[in-house]
């Protein structure tokens, strides 16, 4: 029988090597599959048979482009029991990572051993699943079920020390790996006893209880760790039993709309990093960073920008403000280090490649600029006046604009070729979206380049063209708009929060509004008001509010009251008196809603949104809106983004709950055309 093209056994005196190469990252592909079926029948006769990878990584996980079809024959758990049952014993030779599929084969082999740094995982719960290969079932009989719960139910990652320590392995060791496992063939331990056939402890009712509490409390909503936690208990009766419950539910969630909704999200995150205007098209090298603005906001892009390795030069405009930027970005990374996350060398290294600055001058040599100052167009303009004065003519600009529109801000600078929006989010060393605005002159050289930044900077990049809000704030501004009308209405800002919460959301609309601040959309509407249609519905509650001083969590009053030393919002009865008052005074006949009414109204009005930014050519497609909904937003993964939950629960609901907001308030709404491709 011919060997297979992905899986190649070697014979070398007694030992057979058996070698999976299947990049990227050696996925349990069918292919796969049956090329491991076929290595344990050649490895026959063998005294020993050693199980490696090529390439950067042992089998880190299934290959889920396989997951929306019906499972293909050889099954991964049948594989794993022909190794686990081979009368020729194998060895796992592992590096990289050791993850889903990958830890389940490992665990069939006899022995197993790792290089240093190795990582392992059972991450099937990040997609919506449980393992389908005796994950479950042999991990508790190997490592025990309180490292298997955290690797299982949270996705929890071990390395090779942590393994070895559990038990989990039986060696670390250094060098070239094929020679260790040469070296660890030549003298083998005496054979174990296989795992599937070791005992392992339920937790009792008590310690269940506790754990399904812990996760619940994690998941906000996410069922997958629960659906976890239920198959490990599993794994203490016999093995032959808990294991094909294992596989039933494996495969049952499958075909869940959360695991589909991880799936996809998963594969957004890849694609909208890749969009058409620059395929192809090679970025520049960028090693010098200039920032100008040293706020929060300027201080977390320079902290992102030095842990991606670049130098940075950050501008502010006298030696106060100066001594304060530096003093913001030292004390992130001191924070980094406080965690665990950043070394001391690894301080000392950040640091000097930190420059700050009252002069622009400073920022002659760099490569890309990136203004992070007040959302005021003619500072920004002024900004960028004083940088092209001193950079070359060919560096990157960048606005780290929220809503205002770029072309404006680059008016009169040459070469507008050259700039570009790179939106982040605060805070911006920590949020992973970053919003990529081309403008209509920005080369794609030049965007190229904002997307390998974004890389280097662990963001997931969006491309946006130009928009009031762009993509995030355009649909956050018209999810406010609703949830306002919501108020004016007969709604309360504690109903209003609490419906979006049980749909996953960290917070509703107003606790939001209230944690960021309520002057910045202020701002927003009194800028949008020369040029806002007079027939469009227009609610003023929330301008009541910010002139009460009444600005969120900082001023200790916004749509809710605080306590002194406490971000728990609390019902106010002064608030909740002025939304009453004004639904009188407006002639409006308050009504009641059930939380399913209001989530179902501001769920519509932000995949309708979306879709009209997908209509516009603002964002290429449904998978850009959603990123920026999940990464920016905290919009709950496990549903995907608004965009695919409306395509998964029919666009038509979406567009008839669509048509009963805009009668409810005429000539407010555009009611977007079903996607071609929901």
């Amino acid at each position: 029988m011919a060997q297979s093209p992905v899986v190649t056994v070697t014979q070398d005196d007694d030992i057979a090597w058996v070698e999976i190469s299947n990049p990227p990252v050696n996925a349990s592909s069918t292919a796969v599959r049956a090329g491991l079926a076929h290595a344990v029948t050649e490895v026959r006769g063998a005294r020993v048979a050693i199980l490696t990878c090529a390439g950067r990584t042992f089998v880190a996980g299934g290959d889920m482009s396989e997951f929306d079809r019906p499972a293909e024959e050889p099954h991964l758990p049948d594989v794993v029991q022909m190794i686990e049952d081979s009368d020729t014993p194998f060895v796992a030779a592992m590096h990289g990572s050791v993850l889903g599929g990958g830890f389940e084969i490992a665990m069939g082999c006899t022995w197993r051993i790792a290089a240093p740094g190795t990582k392992f995982g059972l991450p099937e719960v990040n997609v919506g699943l449980i393992p389908g290969a005796g994950g479950t079932q042999r991990a508790p009989r190997l490592i025990g079920m309180q490292a298997t719960i955290d690797m299982a139910c949270s996705g929890q990652i071990l390395d090779a020390d942590q393994m070895l320590a559990l038990g989990g392995i039986d060696k670390v060791v250094l060098g070239d790996l094929k020679a260790a496992a040469r070296a660890f063939a030549a003298d083998l331990p005496q054979r174990p006893t296989k795992v599937r056939d070791r005992e392992a402890v339920a937790l009792d009712t008590e310690a269940y209880a506790a754990a399904e509490a812990t996760l619940k409390k994690r998941a906000k909503g996410q069922q997958s760790s629960l659906r976890n936690l239920e198959a490990l208990q599993w794994a203490a009766l016999p093995f032959a039993e808990g294991q094909p419950k294992e596989r039933a539910r494996h495969l049952e969630l499958r075909q869940s709309p959360e695991s589909k909704a991880l799936r996809y999200a998963f594969f957004a995150e890849r694609a909208v990093s890749k969009p058409q205007a620059i395929e192809g098209v090679a970025p520049r090298d960028l090693h010098h960073i200039a920032i100008v603005g040293g706020g929060l906001m300027g201080a977390g892009i320079a902290m992102a920008c030095l842990t991606g390795g670049l130098r940075v030069t950050l501008i502010e405009r006298d030696a106060d403000a100066v001594s304060a930027a530096r003093d913001r970005v030292a004390r992130l990374i001191a924070g980094g280090v406080k965690r665990g996350k950043i070394s001391e060398a690894k301080q000392a290294d950040l640091l000097a490649r930190l420059v700050t600055t009252d002069s622009y001058s400073d920022a002659a040599q760099t490569d890309l600029a990136i203004e992070a100052v007040f959302e005021d167009l003619d500072v920004k303009k002024a900004v960028f006046a004083q940088l092209a004065k001193v950079m070359s003519g060919d560096a990157i600009l960048a606005t780290n604009t929220s809503y205002l529109d770029p072309t404006l801000i680059f008016e009169g600078i040459r070469n507008l070729s050259r700039c570009l929006g790179l939106h982040f989010f605060s805070p911006a060393h920590v949020m992973k979206l970053l919003e990529i605005v081309r403008t209509p002159d920005t080369s794609t050289e030049v965007l190229a380049t904002g997307f390998a930044l974004g890389k280097r900077l662990r963001k997931v990049s969006v491309l946006s063209g130009i928009c009031d809000g762009f993509i995030g704030n355009r649909m956050l501004a018209a999810y406010r708009r609703e949830a306002e009308y919501l108020l004016a209405d007969g709604a309360l800002p504690h109903q209003v929060d609490a419906a979006m919460r049980a749909q996953g959301l960290p917070m509703g609309p107003f606790e939001l509004q209230d944690l960021t601040g309520l002057q910045i959309a202020w701002a927003n509407r009194k800028r949008q008001a020369a040029t806002r249609d007079p027939k469009e519905r227009y609610e003023r509650i929330a301008d009541t509010v910010c002139e009460m001083d009444r600005l969120g969590q900082r001023a200790r009053k916004g749509w809710y009251k605080y306590s002194e030393g406490s971000r728990s919002p609390e019902r106010d009865p002064e608030v909740e008196r002025l939304i009453e008052d004004y639904s009188a005074q407006r002639g409006i006949r308050r009504r009641s809603y059930t939380a399913q009414e209001i989530s179902d109204r501001l769920l519509a009005v932000l995949a309708n949104e979306g879709a009209r930014i997908v209509e516009e050519g603002i964002a290429e497609r449904a998978e850009d809106v959603d990123m920026v909904k999940l990464h920016g937003y905290g919009f709950p993964r496990w549903r995907g983004g608004p965009m695919h939950l409306a395509a998964e629960t029919g666009w038509e609901k979406t567009q008839k709950i669509m048509q009963m907001v805009a009668d409810e308030s005429p000539d407010s709404w555009v009611i977007a055309a079903q996607p071609e491709n929901p």
